[in-house]
């Protein structure tokens, strides 16, 4: 029996390379990512090459902070990585690179893992890799290179959110914003007193830097730029972050020498702290710190522009060539007015700009000042005579005044040519043997008037000149524009449709609430944002109505598909609704109830193939909405109640607020408020609370409240199936 020859281990770079090819793959198709995570576990371990775990590192970081997994596939493959994770950690002699992203990967795992045990508490074995992963980091904070110093700085921030209240209002990031709230009360393994402990003495380590006033521009900018989160969502530690920034001096090292290196890392940390500071004022400018951060903002940015505006600065006086001289020649005259010295006109024409011209730079005379636009022109002028001394622009106006004077006497009135006798002609020649007395006889008055009524108009000297000069000139035409391609007209398409939405920067809030004139109101009556806002909602609903449609249409070769400027408006009116949604809400719901009353034109007007877009611009609207909802907000149930159609796709969207504990109850409130105040949806907002009942087993005690009383027998119904079908102790699943 012959023997099988032996296997060749693969090389380094060979397994790189299929690595790589894996994670082409799970970029594709990211349901992937669990097996291949659990297949590379044993090849990135500590005692594989350091290619390897750079490699491994990387992309367990990366799969820990993909967007693209659920809750659910997140928590399962971060409890599978934890080992490795902790042996990589706790390497002694371990890779700079390596540290890095193992570190970034433990700081993606930390909210994770403390979700994971707040809802299963037995599972102690990865409550006990993660405290042992977090001990390493805070061991190696203190004695890591800089680098790696800021990847526990973005860690230590994780913690103190996960430990840490949160004030309900910020998004929810689809269940992954972390917070002490969470933890219920009495949890075998968790407690929320110490755990609030140790996240002020971590925050108290990170704020180290800026107490310190550390002249490591990267570690201040590291730690300034992850503090925003930290204020905007843990009210508990705003107070405390805010002073620390206050009392932080970014411009410590211009007390030493001003090298290029310092004036660099000077500015960065200024630049970053002053941001911050911004930030918070736009965030909430009816903080209590409000007025001392502003007085903060504006010395900074006196500090900043006394150390580098060099070029306002005088000269030391030993750098002056008079300096050897004394005093005397440089002592300022007190009331002394600088005489102003204003050259006479050259001789010959001069044109109406030379008279008024009083500077001899040519390059000034030279600048074309119809270039600067006619605001600033105004500003500009208005500062230098307000700026300007009374004696001077007497100086200036006499010497105009003085050579219009010089021109009006210099100038010599025209005279005819002084001709000579010699050479002008006489008009009779010399010669008068050749006269010959005309013997007919002189026309009377009546034949002269018949001739002058019949000879040809005159034509003024005046018109007979211009027309001599403009005979010779031609017909002139404009030359043909430039042939415009689709692709041009695109772009052109979509600049005009982000200028439509220019005026809401400028436009004010209207005053007060006022009563809505409803579907057939004028959308240019009053020149306010309510009025701009209802005519962008038309031009993207009514634009092109009756003239789009779904059929075949002839395409020319070559030709790209284009959006119509009608979706170009809708998809900029989505975007601003979302950038500010709770607000915008009534926008929303003015911009659907278009689109319906749109729909309904279009299904009357017999177009079959004619495009909707309530359904599609509802059901974006709804999802953009839910991926921000917090428990608090109860404008998602107003949205719902006012739009004008519900449909089973977009009343089923709230089922995903159930994956998340505190948006349960928004989301079964919304339904119930549904039943009872639109019955033409009660039906079907039923039958969603149903299939939340079916699919969330976190839902089912206010499901089960709501379909006691308002579909009874439904539960019992479930339950009979369950027992008398699979017998597994589990509800069937509608499908």
């Amino acid at each position: 029996m012959a023997s099988s020859a032996p296997v060749k281990p693969l090389s380094v770079s060979e397994q790189l390379q299929q690595l790589n090819a894996a994670r082409k793959i799970v970029l594709e198709n990211p349901t992937y990512y669990d097996r291949i995570v659990k297949g590379i576990l044993p090849i990135i371990g500590p005692s594989s090459p350091v290619e390897l775990r750079r490699w491994g590192a990387d992309f367990l970081a990366e799969s820990l902070g993909t967007p693209a997994l659920s809750t659910r596939d997140k928590e399962n493959l971060t409890v599978s990585i934890l080992e490795t994770l902790r042996s990589l950690v706790e390497n002694p002699n371990e890779d700079r690179l390596v540290l890095n992203a193992s570190i970034l990967a433990a700081a993606s795992a930390y909210s994770v893992v403390v979700r994971w045990i707040i809802h299963n508490s037995y599972h102690i074995e990865s409550w006990e890799h993660i405290l042992a992963i977090k001990s390493s980091i805070l061991r190696i904070w203190d004695t890591a290179v800089t680098p790696v110093k800021i990847c526990c700085i973005k860690f230590v921030q994780r913690v103190v959110l996960a430990q840490t209240a949160s004030n309900g209002l910020g998004p929810n990031y689809n269940g992954l914003d972390v917070s002490l709230s969470m933890i219920p009360a009495g949890h075998p393994v968790l407690d929320p007193r110490l755990l609030e402990a140790e996240a002020a003495g971590l925050l108290d380590r990170m704020l180290s830097v800026l107490q310190d006033n550390s002249s490591d521009a990267l570690l201040v900018d590291a730690t300034l730029n992850l503090l925003s989160i930290l204020i905007r969502t843990r009210p508990s530690t705003s107070n405390r972050i805010t002073n620390v920034v206050l009392n932080f001096n970014p411009l410590k090292l211009a007390n030493s020498p001003m090298t290029p290196r310092n004036k660099v890392l000077i500015r960065s940390m200024e630049k970053t702290t002053r941001m911050l500071l911004l930030h918070l004022l736009k965030r909430d400018p009816n903080n209590q710190l409000t007025p001392r951060i502003q007085q903060h903002i504006d010395r900074l940015v006196r500090s900043r522009a006394e150390i580098f505006d060099e070029a306002n600065r005088k000269r030391a006086l030993v750098e002056q060539p008079q300096a050897g001289q004394g005093d005397a020649k440089r002592q300022k005259v007190d009331g002394a007015v600088p005489q102003l010295q204003i050259p006479p006109l050259a001789p010959g024409p001069q044109s109406l700009a030379a008279v008024f011209t009083l500077t001899q730079n040519l390059g000034l005379q030279a600048f074309d000042v119809t270039q600067v636009p006619i605001g600033f022109a105004s500003r500009i002028s208005v500062r230098a005579l307000a700026g300007l001394d009374q004696q001077l622009l007497d100086q200036a106006i006499n010497g105009i005044r003085g050579r219009l004077t010089t021109l009006q006497t210099t100038v010599v009135p025209t005279q005819p040519p002084v001709m000579s006798a010699e050479t002008s002609p006489l008009g009779v020649e010399d010669d008068d043997d050749d006269y010959e007395p005309n013997f007919y006889a002189a026309e009377d008055t009546e034949q002269i008037l018949n001739k002058l009524d019949t000879a040809p108009p005159e034509i003024p000297p005046e018109q007979a000149d211009e027309e001599n000069t403009l005979a010779p000139l031609g017909q002139f035409q404009l030359p043909p524009p430039p042939l415009l391609d689709p692709d041009t007209a695109n772009k052109i398409g979509q600049v005009t449709a982000s200028r439509i939405f220019g005026p809401l920067t400028v436009l004010e809030e209207p005053p007060a609430r006022k009563q809505r004139a409803g579907i057939n109101r004028l959308a240019a009556s009053t020149y306010d944002r309510d009025a701009w806002l209802t005519l962008i909602t038309r031009l993207a609903t009514r634009s092109t109505a009756g003239l789009e449609s779904n059929g075949t249409v002839k395409k020319e070769e070559l030709d790209q598909p284009r959006v119509a400027i009608n979706n170009m408006i809708r998809e900029m009116l989505y975007n601003y609704i979302l950038e500010d949604w709770r607000r915008r809400i009534e926008i929303a719901v003015a911009w659907l109830c278009e689109e319906w009353y749109n729909d309904q034109l279009t299904k009357r007007s017999q177009l079959s193939d004619a495009p909707l877009y309530y359904e599609t611009w509802a059901l974006r609207l709804v999802d953009g909405f839910i991926s921000f909802a917090t428990a608090q907000d109860k404008v998602l149930t107003r949205f719902l109640a006012e739009i004008p159609e519900l449909s089973p796709a977009l009343l089923g969207r709230l089922k995903s607020l159930c994956g998340d504990p505190t948006t349960v109850q928004l989301a079964l409130t919304t339904l119930l408020y549904m039943v009872m105040m639109r019955p033409p949806v009660k039906e079907i907002a039923l039958d969603t609370v149903a299939a939340i009942w079916l699919e969330y087993e976190d839902a089912r005690p206010l499901a089960a409240k709501y379909l006691v009383k308002f579909r009874p027998g439904f539960i019992e119904a479930q339950k009979a199936i369950v027992e008398g079908g699979n017998g597994n102790g589990t509800p069937a699943v509608a499908t």
